[in-house]
């Protein structure tokens, strides 16, 4: 994140199990950074705040994904839908894609 956009989102592709080597998972945090103020150390500071934890599952290397549930309206229209759920499988597979991140 940079000090002009507040927001962030951090994947990391999870290599695949020995038990099925077609799996794959990609690991998602959506946040949001707070600045601060240490007033003993007279410093800025940065947390990331209101973060969301989402795992997307593939069994067929990427051409798939699942999430088992969505708990955060993460499109920003009032709801929690599958539109939500639609954006992070879309993210996943993208991600999944990049050869060289």
């Amino acid at each position: 994140m940079s000090m002009f956009n507040q927001r962030g989102i951090f994947l990391q592709l999870l290599t695949p199990s020995i038990v099925n080597p077609n799996e794959s998972q990609v690991s998602m945090q959506l946040a949001r950074k707070e600045l601060g103020w240490d007033a003993v150390n007279d410093e800025q500071t940065e947390a990331l705040v209101d973060s969301v934890y989402v795992t997307a599952v593939s069994a067929d290397g990427g051409r798939s994904f699942s999430i088992r549930t969505v708990r955060s309206d993460v499109d920003g229209d009032g709801d929690i839908d599958s539109d939500d759920k639609e954006k992070l499988l879309v993210l996943a597979k993208a991600y999944s894609a990049i050869v060289n991140p």
